[in-house]
């Protein structure tokens, strides 16, 4: 028989059994009974894609179609495409107003927050890192807490000092002592620079801090001995070592700043500067809907872009790596007889960024005209009082139902969102650990943190035009507590995916197959097994988002209405009301309640926010 014959099969054989479909069908849903995984992929891939993908995609669109309102404008019905809002923002005789000075005042803001935290930051990165000053384990976390305070916080202890009379309602404390501060002083640049660079410095203390505690001290011994001096040692070994972390530092400083509503608002306002954000804000408040589009959509990818060169300048500069002793990293620099007025340096800062603006807005609260130290002059009335001559809020803080209301409606919007993150974080983990390696995967990792890419401020416009109208099944969700929630979950999913993530990773497979051997479904294993375990991230994905959230505004600014008033959205209109007793009064329980969230997370974590910077 020749070879052909051998090979070529018998038409009479039947073919070997194959599953049929229905079998092939029913053994995968089996197996998805036991391990849904793959499933619960799919279902968060659908959940992200719309509630993070989608609304940008939804912007960009709004910025490309006429709106209603403006066909006679655009010359065009609505719906239809344009390009009359690209022209009107970047081209147009009133582009200068819109965008142009925006974008300068922006880059300018940027620009001076950045050297201020760089300043203010690597000066007490250094001495808590490198040298032996006194109280560097107490300083490590009090130079933290000015990012604990909403960043509104500055704006208004800034005001509430330096206020003129360009602005009603009462005096600022240096008028009220007989000066008047100029305008140039009271609003505008240098202000906005000076309070948001005390806000963001403890960024650049953090990274920069960390990176100089582990860097090699024996690197700089051998220089020394090789007779380098001190000059060359820092601008050849210690400042390349330190650049990524510098370099991270500065660039996230500059997209948070970016994306910064309440300070530039508050003392921009007054004198007319503005920032990307607030004409951002101001363009959605006056209904221009697609001049705002364009805006976001600018900022969403101003954002993106400066954290995307972060990203590709951490991976160069990870070729620039230092493996030493753990006994040569840990030493520090002696001080002699600088130690104390290092000391008193870190308390100075410690004073100018926490102690004045909280004393400072405290101080107002408690007194009737601002400036007047007489004991006559000093009441409770702004916290406990019931008849203010503020219309339309009456009543002092502590016994107003507007506070209650707002505090009642923050923390179940807060709190509600901090649980849906955390549990959303973990599944995200579980998923993309457990399908690593699939497209799945990756588009769950990237999409679980690509808000963090837009600022707060565009990513609210982006809800706002995908949730004013109905949309398919969804209803408008404008106006309802649900768009709020929704908006704080996707703002915070970035830190809960990654905390997710990393838990996952340190989880291996056996619990899980070994509770599988003894016959326990997905449901049981998930809920006696992985979250017994996982407990600890589950915490932190609780508090740490509601910590962050509780002091929100960039986010909500746009999204929160009268019936859905937060903490943060009522401090921000008692100063447009020029209520600046009681708008201080509310900053103080927003700051009262992010302290204690933040003291509780670190007594159940076991952890510092500074952990690490002293050594």
């Amino acid at each position: 028989m020749s070879v052909e014959a051998r090979e070529r099969p018998n038409a009479t054989q039947e073919p070997p059994d194959r599953p049929s479909r229905v079998a092939r069908l029913r053994y995968r849903l089996n197996v998805a009974r036991h391990d849904p995984t793959l499933a619960i992929g799919i279902v968060l891939t659908a959940v992200l894609a719309y509630l993070v993908v989608v609304p940008i995609i939804t912007l960009v669109i709004d910025g490309l179609q006429v709106q209603y309102g403006d066909q006679q404008r655009a010359q065009k019905d609505p719906g239809e495409w344009t390009t009359y809002y690209l022209w009107r923002v970047f081209r147009s005789p009133i582009s200068e107003l819109l965008f142009w000075e925006p974008l300068v005042n922006t880059l300018v803001v940027v620009v001076g927050t950045t050297v201020i935290a760089l300043l203010l930051g690597g000066s007490m990165a250094w001495l808590l890192a490198r040298t032996d000053m006194f109280g560097r384990k107490w300083f490590a976390t009090a130079l933290v807490v000015p990012y604990i305070l909403p960043s509104w916080t500055f704006a208004l202890a800034w005001l509430t000092i330096f206020k003129n009379r360009r602005v009603g309602g009462q005096l600022g404390l240096m008028e009220a002592l007989g000066a008047t501060p100029p305008d140039w002083l009271a609003y505008g640049r240098v202000p906005i620079i000076i309070t948001l660079g005390m806000h963001y410095f403890p960024f650049v203390l953090l990274l920069v801090g960390n990176a100089l505690r582990r860097l090699d001290s024996q690197l700089e011994d051998s220089a020394r001995i090789l007779g380098a001096p001190r000059r060359t040692i820092n601008r050849k070994i210690v400042l390349p070592l330190v650049r990524p972390a510098l370099t991270s530092a500065i660039l996230l400083v500059t997209a948070k700043v970016i994306g910064t509503f309440g300070t530039p608002y508050i003392l921009g306002l007054p004198v007319d500067y503005n920032v990307l954000a607030t004409s951002l804000y101001q363009s959605i408040n006056s209904r221009q809907t697609g001049v705002g589009a364009v805006l976001a959509a600018t900022i969403v990818v101003i954002g993106v872009s400066i954290l995307l060169i972060d990203a590709r300048l951490v991976r160069e500069y990870r070729r620039f790596v230092t493996i030493g002793g753990k006994g040569a990293m840990g030493r520090v620099n002696r001080l002699g007889r600088w130690r104390l007025p290092a000391f008193l340096a870190a308390a100075g800062v410690f004073t100018l960024c926490v102690v004045v603006p909280l004393g400072t807005l405290f101080l107002s609260t408690i007194m009737v005209v601002p400036g007047r130290f007489e004991l006559s002059n000093f009441t409770l009335d702004f916290w406990i009082g019931d008849d203010l001559d503020s219309v339309g809020f009456p009543q002092g803080i502590l016994v107003s139902e507007e506070l209650y209301t707002a505090a009642w409606n923050s923390v179940r919007i807060v709190g509600l969102a901090s649980i849906i993150c955390a549990v959303l974080g973990l599944l995200v983990g579980y998923v993309v650990v457990r399908l690593a390696g699939t497209r799945l995967s990756s588009f769950l990792r990237q999409a679980a943190f690509l808000p963090y890419l837009v600022p707060g401020i565009a990513f609210a416009a982006a809800y706002l035009s995908l949730f004013a109208v109905p949309r398919g099944p969804i209803p408008a969700l404008y106006g309802t507590f649900t768009i709020l929630v929704l908006a704080m979950v996707v703002n915070q999913l970035p830190f809960s995916s990654r905390a997710g993530i990393s838990a996952m990773m340190q989880l291996g497979r056996e619990p899980e197959e070994a509770a599988q051997v003894c016959g326990a479904g997905w449901w049981r294993r998930t809920t006696r097994v992985v979250m017994p375990i996982q407990k600890g991230s589950l915490a932190v994905g609780v508090v740490m988002p509601f910590i962050s959230g509780i002091k929100e505004l960039s986010v909500v600014i746009m999204l929160a209405t009268s019936g859905t008033q937060l903490l943060t959205t009522l401090s921000v209109d008692l100063v447009e009301y020029g209520y600046t007793q009681l708008a201080n009064a509310v900053v103080l329980v927003i700051a009262f309640v992010s302290f204690t969230m933040t003291y509780i997370a670190q007594r159940l974590t076991g952890t510092s926010l500074a952990a690490g910077l002293q050594g």
